[in-house]
Formats: C-alpha cells, sequence, structure tokens
C-alpha cells in the first residue's frame, strides 16, 4: 500500500525548506540594495549591521520571539494560556522546519530597519532595535494575525467585525510593520549631518553604487517568490481514502503570476511618475517602484484576480516617488532608503485593497477588517518602536556624534575602510568630496 499522506508531508516539508532558504537569500539582497544607497565611507557599516540583524535576530527568535507569537495569540484570542505548549517548538524536531520559516519572515521584518537609519545611528542601539524587533514587536503581530489572535477570525476583534484579517505572505505583518518601524526610527535619530539646508529644503545625498541598489533589487525579487509563492506551503495533498494526490498547480500558479505582474507594473509605474516630475527616468526609484509592487501584492497574490495585481502593483509603484518625497519634503524625515514608501505605505495599500479586487467579490465587512488590521498593527509598531528606541537612547545614546558621522562609521563603528584602497588614492568615497592626502576637497 502506497503511503500517500507520508510522501505528501515530505515533498511539503522539503518545499517548506528550499523557500526558506530563498527567503533567506534575500538578506545579501537588502545588504546590497542598503549599501549602495550609503556613501562608501559608511557601506561596511550598513553590511554588519544586516549580518548582525541576522545572526542576532535567529538566536533570539528561536529562544524567545516564536513561542512570544503563540503566547500572544492565546492572549488575544480566548485561549488558554500554556507557555509550556507556546514555546514547545524548541524541544520538538518536528516543529523546527516549521520554526525555520517563520524565522526567515521575522528577520526580513527587522532588516527592513537599517536603510532608513543609515549612517548615522550607533551600531549598539541598532542592535538593541533588531533585538527587539525579533523578540517582541514582530512576534506579537505574527500571533496576533497568523497565529489565531487578535486579528484572525477566532480573535477578539475578527469576531467583532465578523471576518479574519487577509495578509497571505506579510505585507502589512512583515513589511507595513518594517516600514512603519522604520520611520519612526529615523524620526527619533533624526536627519543625516547636511541633508537639509538651514531654511529646511532637502539636498541630495547620493549613495555611492547605484549597481549596487539594482542587483540588490533583483535579488530580493528573486527571493521574493520563496516569501509569496512558498506560503502557499502545500505543494501536494493526500487523499488518504482514494490513494491519490493533488498538485496544487492552480494557487502555486495564481501566486507565481500576481507576484510578477505586480512587480514588473510597480517599476514601470514608479518610473512613469519619476519621468513626468524630472524629465528623466531614475534607476533608484525603479527599483523601489519594482519592490513597492511586490510589497503590495504580498499580502493579496493568493486573494485577487490577474487583473487586480496589475491594479495593486500599479498604485504600489506609483506611490513610492510620491510619499517618499512627502516623508523628505513634508514630515523633513531622512529616510535613507525610502523604506516606509516601499514596505509601509505599500504594504498598507495592497493588503486595504483585497477585498476590492477578491477573486470571490467585494466585501465590505472584509474592507473593514482590512483597514482595522492595518491600524493595529501600524500603532503597536508606532508604540513598542518608540519605546525600544526610547530605552536604546537612555543607554547608549542613538546616534553617533558629529566628528564620527562626518568621518564615516566604517572607520568610527568598526574601524575599518570597505574600500581602503580608494581613501589612499583620493578617489570620490563620499558624495562629492574626495580625500587627498587626508583632507577634504569640495568636488
Amino acid at each position: 500500500m502506497v503511503d500517500v499522506m507520508s510522501i505528501a508531508d515530505g515533498v511539503n516539508t522539503v518545499w517548506v525548506l528550499i523557500v526558506s532558504f530563498l527567503i533567506f537569500f534575500m538578506q545579501p539582497g537588502f545588504a546590497l540594495l542598503e549599501a549602495g544607497q550609503v556613501r562608501a565611507k559608511n557601506a561596511g557599516n550598513v553590511v554588519m549591521k544586516n549580518m548582525m540583524d541576522w545572526s542576532l535576530g535567529v538566536l533570539v527568535y528561536f529562544v524567545v520571539g516564536a513561542g512570544l507569537a503563540s503566547v500572544a495569540a492565546m492572549l488575544t484570542s480566548g485561549q488558554a494560556l500554556d507557555v509550556g505548549a507556546a514555546f514547545a517548538y524548541i524541544s520538538s524536531p518536528g516543529n523546527w522546519v516549521g520554526w525555520l520559516f517563520g524565522a526567515v519572515f521575522a528577520m526580513t521584518a527587522a532588516t527592513i530597519v537599517s536603510g532608513a537609519v543609515a549612517e548615522r545611528i550607533k551600531f549598539s542601539a541598532y542592535v538593541f532595535m533588531a533585538i527587539a524587533m525579533t523578540a517582541i514587536i514582530y512576534p506579537v503581530v505574527q500571533g496576533f494575525a497568523w497565529s489565531g489572535g487578535l486579528l484572525a477570525g477566532s480573535g477578539f476583534l475578527g469576531q467583532l467585525i465578523g471576518t479574519g484579517y487577509q495578509d497571505f505572505a506579510g505585507a502589512t505583518v512583515v513589511h507595513m510593520l518594517g516600514g512603519v518601524a522604520g520611520l519612526v526610527a529615523a524620526y527619533m535619530v533624526g536627519p543625516r549631518r547636511g541633508r537639509f539646508d538651514e531654511n529646511g529644503n532637502p539636498r541630495p545625498i547620493p549613495g555611492h553604487s547605484v549597481v549596487f541598489a539594482v542587483v540588490g533589487t533583483f535579488i530580493l525579487a528573486f527571493g521574493w517568490y520563496g516569501f509569496n509563492v512558498g506560503t502557499q506551503a502545500s505543494v501536494l495533498t493526500a487523499n488518504v481514502d482514494a490513494e491519490t494526490l493533488a498538485f496544487n498547480g492552480a494557487a502555486l500558479g495564481r501566486v507565481a503570476l500576481n507576484t510578477t505582474l505586480a512587480m514588473g507594473i510597480g517599476a514601470v509605474g514608479s518610473t512613469i511618475v519619476t519621468t513626468m516630475q524630472e524629465g528623466k527616468p531614475d534607476p533608484l526609484f525603479a527599483a523601489n517602484g519594482l519592490l513597492a509592487g511586490l510589497v503590495a501584492i504580498t499580502g493579496a497574490c493568493v486573494h485577487v484576480t490577474w487583473w487586480g495585481a496589475l491594479a495593486i502593483g500599479l498604485i504600489g509603484g506609483v506611490q513610492t516617488p510620491i510619499v517618499y518625497r512627502w516623508v523628505v519634503n513634508n514630515l523633513k524625515i531622512d529616510d535613507v532608503c525610502g523604506v516606509f514608501a516601499v514596505h509601509g505605505s505599500a504594504g498598507a495599500i495592497g493588503t486595504i485593497l483585497i477585498p476590492v479586487f477578491a477573486v470571490a467579490g467585494f466585501s465590505a465587512t472584509q474592507l473593514a477588517m482590512q483597514i482595522a488590521g492595518v491600524l493595529v498593527i501600524a500603532v503597536w509598531t508606532i508604540v513598542t518602536t518608540y519605546v525600544a528606541l526610547s530605552i536604546a537612547k537612555g543607554v547608549w545614546g542613538l546616534r553617533v556624534d558629529e566628528d564620527e558621522e562626518e568621518l564615516g562609521l566604517d572607520r568610527g563603528e568598526h574601524g575599518i575602510e570597505a574600500y581602503p584602497e580608494f581613501v589612499d588614492e583620493g578617489v570620490v568615497t563620499d558624495g562629492g568630496v574626495r580625500t587627498d592626502g587626508g583632507e577634504e576637497v569640495e568636488e
């Protein structure tokens, strides 16, 4: 007799492992994307932050975060609190693959913050923020939305409104959370020196490598298939009575198609806006528009039609340069990599629009639930990020001093130079300033 259930379980488990590895590969994508958008004197600091939020984050999420997600779900869904059951995964080999899948999502939320506060945050303060993200801030939202808690159909808010919150692969649970946390962090740390003139008008501080940023974007887009398609965790479904296996190709195909369409039109939409505004297409905004299209569709990819995916991706891309400039020009917040426009607002908009373009048709009740869920996640993130960074400020301080910022965080925080031969040879290293014999010369 063929054990179809064992076959299905084996294939599905290997699938989850593979997509977890794909999502992990987004980490070097983030590192390149962020490093390319900062000056050369801070590139080493950016990649160090990316290594540490991953390395410390997985440890913290294993010891604390994953269990706290279950505790948050229990406390907000009416279940009896069972701390032992919540942390049982630590000693249960059968749960370790599932833990890894959860961990790579948690790490993505944590690393988004890095791009917003680049070039001036203290390394110690950033490490503390990464720990807070993976221990408390993200896990509680995971519990609220995905583990049966507050926002789920069985949770308090889900029961009140009469439907469960829909965010298939984390447009808000992961990306909006990271984008909002990044915005709060950038506000609290303050802008880089020279980012605004004496009248408060923004002045550009160009990064050192558009190529790095665009290559990082493509790596992220590749890993995103693990993020979205991988969340469709069942490749095979077993029918034990009939001893048959069914391939879930239609569900996988919808997610893959919608993800691809949204990323493509997101880049196109952002490029059209920047071309209309500036007269020329901007490659960085094209890259950010592509990512915003991906973020916007992440929560919706399994729920909406293909033309709905095009609409959501287009809106995500179009809003990217508009929201980014609003953050800089109106809020006077120096969000270096535009993480709020790419991850924050794009994630919120795409998730709210799910019932507008849903395969099952429009539902006003579902729309109310989507808006309520976005607000809950946003408020939780704002409050907890402020608290975490206030603690860091009291213990270490949030930002480096002016001399270290001018010197560069590579040397000031780590005692290294990412491009030592550039400095030695007197080439341009930090956006318009050349170093000649140790003295700065304006270009």
